[in-house]
């Protein structure tokens, strides 16, 4: 297997986890129209912030942040050091680095082996709006609004896994130049900070790669941190769980991912986890993908519809093709068996 494949659910209770562009002194939450109706939601960036963070927590050391350029709204920018092979962050998101137009200094670019969509709601939603004063030791009060609202909030996500810790070079025509670093700056950091990544062609590209231990490594805190996920705007007035009330995961040999009809919403019903749609899916993909397909399902969140899931999947999850636990022990899980050496199969392409 190359990719894994998979969809999570946020549950917001009475939060503000992500907002826009204030209006005055109210504070909004953002949201999508979709045919005219309100669909809060939280944005892939401010996600991946949340893992971010998390790495840092599991001992990650993150990659330091540059701003350059001109004043607000202008031509500015901000670069992280740009250095996949020293920093897991730089590695598992990716990033670019554009150079000063005045030093000749060309554009880095690393694509993230870790794509997530936008948490959207399942379900059209009208925020609430708060009314704050603030009248403490003041004699004229400071008036104040913000939005808040409950939701399940889905998205897909795709982690690209021979990609981890792997940097292509570019060939003798200067194809993929732009792609992650120099043939200089690869060689010399990996000798440097990382003994013993080797050369190799990766995608019909010469690339160099980490040893697969360090790859194990970055791959399980990615899991890790997802599975101890937390962040975001409002903690104080709005504090609430980030970690997943649900989560499936299937190891694809593709960058396919099979889960959008699976877990989805239906306006007036809210969230759907279509057991039958899970199955017709993998039977249509058969070869495809590698068992299990891991759930991670929290007690208490939606009850009816994990009852009327393992219904529907009772073949599958007693063969053991589907089993479903905790969200924090499906991920934690996968994660010691990659680190365990158990899926290194999936740190390479499947063999055409």
């Amino acid at each position: 297997m190359a990719y894994l494949a998979g969809k999570m659910v946020l549950a917001i209770e009475a939060g503000a986890p992500n907002n826009g562009r204030g209006e005055d002194t109210t504070t909004r939450v953002k949201f999508a129209r979709v045919r005219g109706r309100r669909y809060p939601y939280v944005s892939a960036q401010a996600a991946r912030r949340w893992l971010r963070d998390g790495l840092v927590e599991l001992g990650a050391v993150p990659s330091p942040v540059t701003r350059v350029g001109k004043a607000q709204n202008k031509a500015q920018k901000a670069n992280t050091e740009a250095d996949p092979i020293r920093y897991v962050d730089d590695d598992l998101f990716g990033y670019m680095r554009a150079g000063a137009k005045k030093d000749d200094a060309g554009t880095t670019l690393r694509d993230s082996p870790f794509m997530l969509g936008t948490l959207m709601s399942v379900e059209p939603v009208h925020p609430t709006e708060d009314f704050g004063v603030m009248a403490r030791g003041v004699t004229e009060p400071v008036l104040h609004g913000h939005e808040f609202y409950t939701a399940d909030l889905a998205a897909p996500f795709l982690l690209d896994v021979p990609r981890i810790g792997t940097f292509t070079l570019p060939d003798a025509s200067g194809v993929g130049r732009p792609n992650y670093l120099t043939e200089d700056q690869a060689r010399g950091v990996a000798e440097a900070v990382r003994a013993g990544a080797t050369a190799t062609t990766f995608r019909d590209q010469p690339a160099f790669r980490l040893p697969v231990e360090e790859r194990r490594h970055r791959a399980a805190l990615l899991l890790e941190a997802l599975a101890q996920l937390s962040g975001g705007a409002k903690q104080a007035l709005h504090y609430g769980d980030r970690v997943p009330a649900l989560i499936v995961l299937v190891p694809f040999k593709g960058g396919v991912n099979p889960l959008a009809h699976c877990v989805d919403g239906e306006e007036g019903v809210g969230l759907r986890v279509r057991g039958e749609v899970l199955r017709q899916e993998l039977a249509a993909w058969e070869g495809e993908w590698e068992a299990p397909v891991r759930i991670g399902w929290r007690p208490g969140f939606r009850d009816d519809l994990r009852a009327d899931f393992e219904k529907a999947c009772a073949e599958e999850i007693a063969a053991g093709t589907v089993v479903v636990d905790h969200p924090r022990t499906v991920l934690r899980g996968l994660a010691a068996e990659l680190r365990e050496g158990r899926l290194d199969g999936w740190f390479d392409d499947p063999a055409r």
